[in-house]
């Protein structure tokens, strides 16, 4: 896909958004069912993921681990963004790698220690492209996507989140 291509694709929903700015505002969701044992099936929509206990908490590794889905996650929303800004603002990319890694401390999990975090402690994103774009513009293509990518946006600036029960 060209700029010309993305930006006729595009809009139309940009100028629906601006007249009716309602229309933009959509709900996502996600569900799982809680499997026996200690797992749960996620339907992704594409088809169902198995989720379960990571090999660290004691886990065998045959199920997906809800800490590498959140990464997968944000390489996948930052890949989709970044070759979304490149595009629209014409800088061609042969090649682009994204890798996300995360630091984890299985203690506060397995509630060996207080002090020890639940959760990630540490992310690291890393953009390897690919370009012959010079080092002002592939800045300015990590810039925008770091700025639209909604997944990396929304570990940087954690919304609320309302936990009930049913």
């Amino acid at each position: 896909m060209n700029s010309e291509k993305l930006r006729a694709l595009q809009a139309p929903l940009k100028e629906k958004y601006r007249e009716d700015p309602a229309s933009a505002l959509v709900t996502l969701r996600a569900e799982c069912h809680a499997l026996e044992g200690i797992a749960c099936k996620v339907d992704t929509g594409k088809g169902l993921i198995e989720a379960g206990l990571h090999p660290t908490t004691g886990g065998d590794g045959t199920q997906a681990c809800s800490g590498d889905m959140l990464l997968e996650a944000l390489v996948a929303c930052t890949g989709v963004t970044l070759r979304a800004v490149a595009t629209s603002i014409g800088v061609p990319l042969r090649d682009a790698r994204i890798v996300a890694e995360g630091d984890l401390d299985f203690r506060g999990t397995l509630s060996v220690s207080r002090e020890a975090p639940v959760g990630f402690s540490n992310l690291r994103l890393r953009f390897d492209l690919d370009s012959d774009a010079t080092a002002e513009e592939l800045d300015r293509v990590v810039a925008l996507t770091k700025r639209y990518c909604v997944v990396l946006q929304t570990l940087i600036q954690t919304p609320e989140i309302e936990v009930t029960r049913g």
